[in-house]
């Protein structure tokens, strides 16, 4: 099976298994591989031209796009990858939407916003607090989802390796690294990434490079298991930077995932990512916690936990 790609160089695909056998990847893609050719940076991530200007509580979609919580969203089939619940589901304008609820659905929009906010690309997501399903298994009253519209011209072309892609080493990379410790994300994996064909192009490109599967975040790390996910206790508790010497900084903890990748990250590494969150206004970040439908005091934690460790990164010599 061949996947295309848009932009200079091919981009091909071979099967996930295959990959890991070659490569030893701990952890084998559910989908193609987008094998890396040459692409411009904007593709991946493009400075903003005023951070401060980033509307949080929409995020990349705008309001317009938003899902309307009043709405009764129509059952397609439900989710079988992950592990998540969630449906496919349609609405009266005619969107397909990807929900994901459970224990991810909030931790995955807060933190699709803080990324986005700094350069990184992102696709539109929203939180319904509570929402209306027609048919399926369980219709009736939902609990809270995340809601990811299937855009017309964002084609899905497949998984992006985090070891072998066309930033890797640049500063962005790096900095992309240091946020995931930020967050605490401690289940990157390549499956969870992303490489979207635009048609029209967007911001200049024809693909978006993407972390799409960031739920697996703002609780505890706990390497080699699995750690905790939206848990304001866990996240408040765990420290972020374990040690530095000679420039290289070292994490209190890696997660279970592609733990070699926070090898050789420099003070200036930290410093970049941390540098940039540092301009977001105290609204945004308020913002960014009420798009995922946080209560007031949880935000409260995980923004003074967060801000806590941009002002530690900030301070590495």
């Amino acid at each position: 099976m061949n996947v295309s790609s848009r932009g200079p160089g091919p981009a091909l695909a071979i099967p996930a298994l295959a990959i890991a056998a070659a490569c030893c990847r701990s952890t084998a893609p559910e989908k193609p591989v987008v094998l890396a050719s040459p692409a411009p940076m904007a593709e991946f991530w493009a400075e903003p031209a005023d951070i401060t200007a980033r509307d949080l509580l929409d995020g990349e979609g705008g309001p317009a796009l938003a899902p309307d919580p009043a709405a009764r969203f129509t059952f397609v089939r439900a989710k079988t990858t992950g592990s998540s619940p969630g449906y496919t589901v349609t609405d009266a304008r005619g969107v397909t939407w990807s929900v994901k609820m459970g224990v991810e659905a909030r931790s995955e929009v807060a933190v699709s916003r803080l990324v986005w906010a700094i350069g990184f690309r992102q696709p539109p997501v929203y939180l319904l607090p509570s929402w209306t399903l027609a048919g399926g298994p369980a219709p009736g009253a939902q609990g809270p989802g995340r809601f990811r519209p299937d855009l017309p011209g964002w084609s899905d072309r497949g998984s992006w390796l985090w070891r072998d892609n066309p930033f890797r080493g640049t500063a962005p990379w790096r900095g992309l690294i240091v946020f995931m410790r930020l967050v605490n994300n401690w289940d990157i994996l390549d499956r969870n990434n992303v490489l979207y064909d635009l048609d029209p192009p967007r911001d200049g490109v024809a693909r978006y490079y993407v972390v799409r599967d960031l739920g697996a975040s703002l609780g505890r790390s706990t390497f080699p298991h699995q750690g905790s996910k939206n848990d304001a206790l866990e996240f408040d508790r765990q420290p972020f930077i374990g040690k530095v010497e000679n420039g290289i900084v070292s994490f209190d903890n890696r997660g279970r995932r592609h733990h070699d990748l926070y090898e050789n990250i420099s003070v200036e590494d930290v410093q970049w990512t941390c540098d940039r969150l540092a301009r977001l206004t105290p609204e945004q970040w308020l913002d960014a916690f009420r798009a995922a439908h946080y209560d007031q005091e949880t935000a409260a934690r995980y923004i003074g936990r967060l801000r806590q460790k941009i002002d530690e990164g900030r301070a590495l010599r």
